[in-house]
């Protein structure tokens, strides 16, 4: 079967500390150099990240530095398109490293199967205690629902994938990435592409490692953001919503329901926080005793940092762009 010229495109700002690792990992990919190139896209980046970019770029002739002036992914993703000389595309992410057969499995699943965007699964690692027990969380139903790219451990087709791979063709026929999300324009584009009959596979066969936050601040400003422009994806295509979609933000609506019954004096004000700790503490014991003890005096914190972030952004979400839309 013959390869397709494959561009992989790169987004970044400010990833001094996992660009280089990043690209290591795709310079040592077994796809063919001479059927390959590389565009790593930077929006502006002031930490010391276009110096590593210009360096892999002189060392490395399928390697090419992109400017991004608008700065977010998908207008990163954009300028890759329009640039791109490959017949398949391939998203990477500079806070992820991939496995030597990486962009080969994307293209071999591409080839042999009727799916429009194929992807991995994101293996969550961390550095560092707090990083190690957000990992965990990141990779457990109760901490993310049923985002399948998350833990499938089978081919599995799916809403949406980590990162991706698509024939160009099929960008160009939706018409890129829309710019008018800063976040979750890929879950957007996702929802665009099986509106119009694609279909999304994940294989845990396609191998990456994303790094995490490394402390619950970051966690919840990371969260509030994906809950936020996930509330502008629910406003404009209504039926992209899933049920792990609720669950957050109907979760903070009930704790401060709950606090107003207990201002109120009504024990009712109990029911909503009692059930949430017993279910968090429940899962945490049960995630804690499949990956590692050690994690388990923090989990319950990582979980509420998860659910109540995204939860609060998605209803400010709603407010914004709902307000907006009228």
């Amino acid at each position: 079967m013959d390869l397709p010229l494959v561009t992989v495109v790169v987004p970044v700002w400010n990833e001094a500390a996992f660009i280089g690792p990043c690209l290591d990992s795709v310079v040592a990919n077994d796809y063919p150099k001479d059927r390959l190139e590389v565009l790593v896209v930077d929006g502006g980046s002031t930490d010391g990240t276009r110096a590593v970019l210009e360096d892999y770029a002189r060392r490395y002739p399928f390697i090419r530095l992109l400017d991004n002036p608008g700065r977010i992914p998908a207008a990163a993703l954009n300028a890759g398109l329009r640039q791109a000389r490959g017949d398949v595309i391939v998203r990477m992410d500079a806070h992820t490293v991939y496995a030597p057969d990486y962009i080969r499995k994307c293209v071999e699943l591409l080839q042999t199967t009727e799916a429009a965007n194929v992807g991995g699964v994101q293996r969550a690692v961390g550095r560092g205690y707090v990083a190690g027990a957000i990992a965990v969380a990141l990779t457990s139903p109760f901490g993310v629902g049923d985002a399948r790219f998350r833990y499938a451990d089978r081919l599995t087709w799916a809403d949406t994938v980590y990162l991706g791979a698509w024939r160009r063709a099929t960008l160009e026929a939706l018409g890129g990435f829309d710019e008018a999300w800063a976040v979750n324009e890929d879950y957007e584009l996702n929802y665009r592409l099986r509106r119009a009959g694609g279909r999304v596979l994940v294989s845990p066969d396609v191998r990456c490692w994303y790094h995490v936050r490394s402390s619950l601040g970051a966690l919840a400003r990371q969260y509030v953001r994906y809950g936020f422009w996930r509330a502008r994806t629910a406003v404009v295509h209504p039926g992209s919503l899933r049920w792990r979609h609720l669950v957050p933000p109907a979760l903070v609506l009930g704790l401060v329901g709950s606090a107003g019954l207990g201002a109120a004096g009504s024990r009712w004000g109990l029911v909503v926080p009692i059930l949430y700790v017993v279910a968090n503490v429940g899962a945490s014991l049960g995630t804690a005793l499949r990956r590692g003890l050690r994690y388990l005096p923090l989990l319950p914190v990582v979980y509420a940092v998860l659910h109540l972030s995204w939860g609060a952004g998605f209803l400010a979400g709603l407010v914004r762009w709902g307000f907006r839309r009228t």
